[in-house]
């Protein structure tokens, strides 16, 4: 005959909550990380779609992520919609979606946003304020795996500055310094 819970013996309930406790964190652990395993992977699969022209696929991927907020769908369904692939071709909604991850501090996004304000681009209309602060910024975000990217952020950061009276520079230099990521 077993005792009721009251009657075990002291710090026996004390070890079933902390069994149970470390249980509950390891099926909790390996959750979490089952869940970040298949966000990558669905993002690799929808890439290797992407780049086989199956653009349905990437797209239903990208788009749901998108809007959930992920910075890194938000940027390649704008990429979708900047082109034209897989979707009609929208500027508007590329610019949206790219400044969306821009301002959580996505390097690529910033980069292709600033390059739209930069360049005049599709929309928004030309600004070199802005466009030098995104691009700022994507030069500073970038990693040397994009080092690419990071190149061609230079020189369109450097054309844009070539451009800028030092007032510009100065607002510019002040929206970079005063930027924080949204979450």
């Amino acid at each position: 005959m077993t005792r009721p819970l009251e009657w075990r013996a002291p710090g026996a309930y004390h070890d079933a909550v902390m069994r149970w406790s470390s249980i509950f964190a390891a099926v909790l652990i390996a959750a979490v990380s089952a869940s970040a395993q298949s966000l990558e992977e669905r993002m690799r699969s929808a890439a290797a779609a992407y780049e086989r022209k199956d653009f349905a696929t990437a797209l239903g991927v990208w788009r749901p992520l998108a809007e959930q907020g992920n910075a890194e769908a938000e940027t390649l369904l704008g990429a979708m919609y900047w082109s034209g692939e897989g979707v009609s071709r929208d500027h508007r909604m590329a610019a949206r979606l790219y400044l969306r991850a821009a301002e959580k501090g996505y390097a690529r996004a910033q980069n292709d946003i600033g390059f739209m304000y930069g360049f005049g681009e599709g929309v928004p209309p030309l600004d070199n304020v802005q466009a030098y602060k995104w691009l700022s910024l994507a030069v500073r975000n970038y990693t040397v795996k994009n080092q690419a990217r990071l190149d061609q952020a230079k020189k369109d950061l450097a054309a844009v500055r070539a451009r800028m009276n030092p007032a510009q520079i100065a607002e510019a230099e002040r929206l970079v310094r005063d930027f924080r990521p949204a979450p």
